[in-house]
């Protein structure tokens, strides 16, 4: 094998979510949609598939789905932390009870990233359309409330926020919350899906344009500074762990994740990462069929890391915010 196997894998486990984010591909994608069969991994192909990731270390559960809502999830879970692995998930933490609360915690899963955008009831439903602000902060206190009960300092909790205009002034609100209910950190990132190639198929027109009016890209950077500056102040004097993107491109362009780690969609399909979003754009096989050391290693694959490597990149990384340093 020429390119060895990542010690990074990311796993998507659900294709189908609960909300419908307006800057989210799967409600589009329309996987597990009604009259359809669920979009989930089944827990026997999860398995096989960690099992061939021979000197894996790092497990994200978690795709463009809500992951919560697979019935095995948690098993998931605990087979790969007993087998030594560092296991994360994101979740927007609307199908919480107290059971998977406590599951949560005895799991093995070592941190739960919550996708929370607006620290304001009325821009996060906003932006998560079929959420509820007030539900999910009652699951969050409760998942911590679960830690404490339980005496563990795992899952380490941080909130995730994509920031755009519509939110852009909630950072501040975002980091009092975390301070008050005893979150370890915020993490930050661009509205980075990139939908600007001529090949995107006509059902994603809608988000393209969400993502047009609502991206930071065309917005003054002197204001979005502004906000960074005074957020970091704030993170600073309360001791919360802050993590915000770059304004700019950074001075070097470019990409590691087809070579460092690897993104498995719930059907099976390799993609070069998780910025792709669904594999209609674009995968290299089907690792569930196929196996992991052939797709990993095959034509296509290949083909695309160098391409990646050159000076002219795949059309759908052009824009792409890891690809253009913003991360």
């Amino acid at each position: 094998m020429n390119v060895p196997l990542p010690r990074f894998v990311q796993i998507e486990p659900v294709g189908q979510c609960n909300l419908a984010c307006r800057m989210c591909p799967v409600v589009m994608r329309g996987d597990g949609g009604p009259g359809k069969p669920p979009a989930f991994m089944p827990l026997e192909t999860f398995r096989s598939l960690v099992d061939q990731f021979d000197g894996v270390e790092e497990l994200h559960l978690q795709g463009l789905g809500e992951p919560f809502l697979h019935p095995r999830f948690f098993d998931m879970i605990a087979y790969a932390a007993a087998r030594g692995l560092e296991v994360s998930t994101n979740t927007n933490l609307t199908a919480l009870s107290e059971r998977r609360a406590e599951q949560c915690v005895k799991s093995g899963l070592a941190r739960l990233h919550v996708s929370l955008d607006a620290a304001d009831a009325a821009a996060y439903e906003y932006i998560r359309v079929g959420s509820r602000y007030d539900r999910v902060v009652r699951n969050l206190e409760m998942l911590v409330d679960a830690k404490q009960r339980l005496g563990s300092a795992t899952p380490e909790i941080r909130l995730v926020a994509v920031l755009m205009r519509r939110n852009l002034d909630q950072l501040p609100g975002l980091v009092r919350f975390a301070h008050e209910h005893d979150i370890a950190g915020l993490s930050v990132q661009h509205l980075a899906h990139d939908f600007t190639e001529d090949t995107l198929p006509a059902k994603y027109a809608s988000m393209r344009e969400f993502v047009d009016d609502q991206t930071l890209a065309t917005e003054d950077p002197a204001l979005v500074e502004a906000v960074f500056t005074a957020t970091r102040e704030l993170a600073v004097a309360l001791g919360v762990d802050l993590r915000l993107p770059r304004i700019q491109g950074g001075k070097k362009r470019g990409c590691d994740w087809p070579w460092r780690g690897a993104y498995v969609a719930y059907s099976g399909e390799a993609m070069p990462c998780c910025m792709v979003a669904t594999p209609d754009r674009v995968n290299f096989g089907n690792m569930a069929r196929d196996g992991v050391g052939p797709v990993w290693d095959n034509a296509a694959y290949n083909a695309f890391r160098d391409r990646l490597a050159s000076d002219s990149p795949p059309d759908i990384c052009r824009g792409c915010a890891v690809y253009r340093g913003l991360f």
